[in-house]
């Protein structure tokens, strides 16, 4: 008999998701394949049958073999309309709902209805496009799903907060799957580069039929080695051109969009600090999880260094801050991070070695006149606390805050 896996509540997401318990709003946990959101289904079912001793669930994963028979919206409606007991409260959950064709006419089919309340989850960006996002506009609630926390990770591998599971967060990612294999680099390796191949075959070169996979291949490594630099689509053409492989950029930019529409990458832009214009060329992209990242590259590539940006981007976005790269005149911020009315300024480095780069790194944000909070992060064992007001965390002190003042 396979054992049962323990669900561990995510509790970011448990009190996103309850005020909207048993309300006519459809409920959308969008993000990339195997970042939690199926147990994060499960969790809310659970506090759902805590809460509602009459509660009927529904559930519908697209991943298992028994729900093959659904393949479209006809036999979706056929499914769920034998479920539904009228004598009892209805909830409807499903899970990777973009394998179902034509899954928004359902959807709204019910919604209209209003006898399920309705829970669904998906690997794709384009899934709230069409009917979803026109006919029941205003009518659904999304939540962004993402890897574990630094916390999150804690908790889940019962790790002790110390440098060396720093080191292993910085190495592995945030999967919460990894919490159930052996502590190997070797072992989590090979797992990750398995859900690497899932999401470029199933929900990339499947779904958008990509003909030329060689150099999306080639792609998706040039942007694992260049996390975190600025990338514009003639750099990587002229670069494959180097390498004998003519792709012309506007092919580039959309394999690049279908890798963010999968969730696998994040395109961040620059902004005028002064101006807070938005640059439409040069970009830089962050992995989702940087496990995958690392495992792309390989174990002997694995540079602590090299992914430190991706971690702290990845802390903004869990805390819920929109994220942009500062430009001011010929310097650069790493990052400009907003939520409500907080305001965030954030520099990046390993270690501050010396004096050249502690005046680079922290003169950068004193450059900036206003007001709001500057950070400088780095692994340095020892920090300087403040520099001419400008803070200095260590990547662990600052990956357990939530909040920044």
């Amino acid at each position: 008999m396979q054992q049962a896996i323990e669900i561990i509540d995510r509790d970011l997401y448990l009190e996103k998701i309850t005020p909207y318990i048993n309300q006519n709003l459809i409920k959308i946990f969008v993000g990339q394949r195997r970042v939690g959101k199926s147990y994060i289904l499960k969790s809310t079912i659970r506090k759902i049958t805590n809460q509602y001793e009459d509660a009927n669930i529904i559930y519908i994963d697209k991943e298992q073999y028994d729900f093959d028979r659904i393949t479209n919206y006809h036999e979706l409606n056929t499914y769920v309309e034998n479920k539904i007991d009228s004598n009892k409260k209805n909830f409807l959950f499903i899970d990777e709902i973009q394998e179902i064709e034509g899954f928004q006419k359902s959807i709204r089919h019910f919604h209209n209805k209003n006898t399920v309340d309705i829970y669904i989850t998906g690997s794709n960006a384009q899934m709230l496009s069409g009917e979803l996002a026109t006919s029941l506009s205003g009518r659904y609630i999304e939540i962004k799903v993402n890897n574990l926390s630094y916390t999150e990770f804690l908790e889940f591998h019962q790790f002790a907060d110390n440098d060396e599971n720093l080191y292993n967060y910085l190495k592995w990612g945030g999967l919460p799957y990894l919490k159930n294999l052996i502590k190997n680099d070797l072992v989590i390796f090979e797992y990750l580069n398995n859900i690497v191949s899932t999401v470029l075959y199933k929900d990339i070169i499947s779904r958008y039929n990509i003909r030329n996979t060689d150099f999306f291949h080639e792609l998706i490594l040039y942007t694992a080695a260049n996390t975190g630099n600025l990338i514009t689509s003639k750099k990587i053409s002229d670069y494959l051109k180097s390498q004998r492989v003519d792709i012309s950029p506007r092919v580039i930019l959309n394999y690049l969009h279908y890798l963010t529409n999968a969730f696998m990458l994040y395109k961040i832009s620059r902004e005028d600090v002064q101006s807070k214009k938005i640059f439409e060329i040069n970009h830089k992209y962050y992995f989702e999880d940087w496990g995958m990242r690392n495992a792309l590259l390989g174990l002997n590539n694995y540079s602590a260094p090299d992914i430190l940006e991706n971690v702290v981007f990845s802390h903004l976005k869990n805390q819920g801050y929109a994220v942009s790269v500062g430009v001011l005149k010929n310097l650069e911020i790493d990052f400009i991070a907003r939520r409500n009315n907080e305001t965030l300024y954030i520099q990046v480095v390993y270690l501050i070695i010396d004096e050249k780069t502690r005046n680079r790194e922290f003169g950068n944000l004193l450059q900036i006149k206003d007001n709001y909070p500057k950070y400088v992060i780095s692994l340095d064992p020892v920090q300087i606390g403040q520099y001419e007001g400008v803070k200095h965390l260590h990547l662990r002190e600052f990956l357990k805050r939530t909040l920044f003042e």
